[in-house]
């Protein structure tokens, strides 16, 4: 059996049939991008006033001029951080068993099924009559939101080869991705209701279910559960479309009927640990992916703190990313995987670390430190896509992948309380001003504020620096095909990982 790039290179690499799947595959990311981030708004916090002074007018009046909704402020205030906890939980889940179930029902399936489950959950929020109900649809929306966003990835990481292939995994669906996330804000400017803004991020993507009868399923993944035929069938229609000739034989020798079925080998999450080095290589993946993600979503989160007007903050912190997966592009191009997720990650540390050695008269200086860890961040989100993708086969890319996703998205739950320890620390975060707590505590430590200011920053850069160490303990994967099977992957000596554990030892 030749290897799949090789039997389907008579396609080449740019036809008509690899830019309607580009572009279609690219667009279905609009609405997830929109999504991600709309809670910045939707749980955004009004002026009030936690405590009105007591006066001869009727509970009746106060009522109708102070509606609560759900009442996320004064004694309810902790509902506001644990919404998007739930939503990152929910989040969580989906990456993984999305992962297992593409691997087992395919790529295609599981893409729509979470197309649906977003936009349906999305818009039931409008219409949940409690604090409660509503997180139980955001959670469910979450199960959709990363999951569609990896099946997605997936199915075009399979579907396209070559340079086409590059492209896409490096700008084309993270772009996608960055122009719904630029679209949030100028929705939430304009439709001020958050009822109005999510029926604005949920309804298009109703819209992309009718791509089911164009989008074809992923010929590798077929080929590897033995559906040689259906395979054949999907490559035929692209040769027609390209308008180039089909060979008598595409997968196979030529002796080997089209009905025949190649032996199918089913993979399990637990054959991620059954070898040492992919045992090894899965640990080290999932390290850099947890750092990553705490990385991206504490300095997305806090860039809501850059300008007064948060509108112009979220817009800022969508547009950066688009340079970033250019850079991105460039990268996976040209450069080696190791040395570029090591740049990175050495990149966000460094950046975080010096921004504690900015004086205050230059904020400037530090706002654009921020936003260096910001594209740095973002451009290693998409170089981490392709490498892990790449170190796994075929059987097993959606497994393992889910299961890096589900270990980093601890880390986006993670990420707005790291965010919160320089305001732990001081007692900030205290919106009623009757609150005596921030007054006396200022009064005993005035200058306490030294100490722990830069303390989020520290924290995400020295998480970056260590995974600029476990990056060099990976395999490399640039210019090799895709493994088909967990036979292709070559073995690799971990010398340097003996090196490191002998001198510990010796130590």
């Amino acid at each position: 059996m030749r290897h799949y790039e090789n039997s389907v290179a008579f396609l080449g690499t740019w036809g008509r049939f690899q830019l309607m799947v580009f572009f279609l595959l690219c667009s279905t990311n609009l609405p997830n991008g929109t999504g991600s981030f709309s809670l910045v708004f939707v749980t955004d916090t009004p002026r009030h006033r936690c405590r009105i002074p007591e006066t001869n007018l009727s509970q009746e009046w106060q009522q109708a001029a102070v509606p609560l909704e759900f009442d996320l402020v004064c004694d309810q205030h902790w509902k506001q951080p644990l919404t998007a906890t739930i939503f990152f939980l929910g989040v969580l889940v989906g990456s993984f068993f999305s992962g297992l179930l593409s691997d087992r029902f395919g790529r295609k399936p599981v893409l729509f099924a979470t197309i649906i489950i977003q936009a349906t959950f999305t818009l039931l929020q409008i219409v949940a009559p409690s604090w409660q109900i509503f997180c139980f649809f955001l959670f469910c929306n979450g199960l959709g939101n990363i999951s569609m966003y990896m099946s997605c990835y997936v199915l075009g990481t399979e579907i396209l080869t070559g340079s086409a292939r590059v492209v896409y995994t490096s700008t084309g669906v993270c772009l996608g991705f960055a122009l719904g996330y630029m679209t949030l804000p100028l929705f939430a400017y304009y439709l001020r209701s958050w009822k109005t803004l999510l029926l604005a991020i949920g309804l298009p993507g109703l819209f992309f279910v009718p791509l089911w009868w164009i989008l074809p399923e992923s010929p590798m993944w077929l080929l590897s559960q033995g559906r040689v035929a259906e395979a054949e069938v999907i490559v035929k229609k692209a040769a027609h479309m390209n308008r180039v000739a089909v060979p008598e034989k595409i997968f196979g020798d030529s002796n080997l009927n089209v009905n025949d079925e190649r032996p199918v080998e089913h993979y399990t999450v637990l054959d991620l640990l059954r070898k040492r080095g992919t045992a090894l290589t899965t640990v080290l993946l999932c390290w850099d992916w947890f750092t990553l993600t705490v990385c991206y979503f504490g300095l997305s989160l806090n860039t809501s703190q850059l300008h007064s007007d948060p509108y112009i903050s979220c817009f800022l912190s969508a547009v950066v990313e688009v340079p970033a997966y250019f850079s991105c592009s460039l990268a996976i191009r040209y450069a080696p995987r190791r040395l570029a997720v090591g740049a990175v990650f050495l990149t966000v540390g460094l950046a975080l670390f010096f921004i504690q050695l900015v004086p205050q008269s230059m904020l400037g200086l530090a706002v654009a430190l921020e936003m260096l860890g910001k594209f740095s961040t973002t451009c290693g989100s998409s170089l981490l896509y392709a490498y892990t993708a790449e170190l796994y086969p075929t059987g097993l890319r959606n497994t393992g992948s889910g299961v890096c996703l589900t270990v980093s998205r601890t880390g986006s739950c993670i990420a707005p309380f790291i965010i919160r320890l320089s305001k732990n620390f001081l007692g900030q975060g205290f919106e009623d001003p009757n609150v005596e707590f921030d007054f006396v505590y200022y009064n005993i430590c005035p200058h306490v504020d030294i100490y722990f200011k830069y303390l989020p920053y520290i924290t995400m850069g020295t998480l970056a620096i260590c995974s600029v160490l476990t990056t060099l303990f990976l395999p490399e994967s640039f210019r090799r095909p895709l493994p088909e099977t967990l036979q292709q992957i070559p073995k690799r000596k971990w010398w340097a990982f003996t090196v490191v554990i002998e001198c510990l030892h010796i130590y």
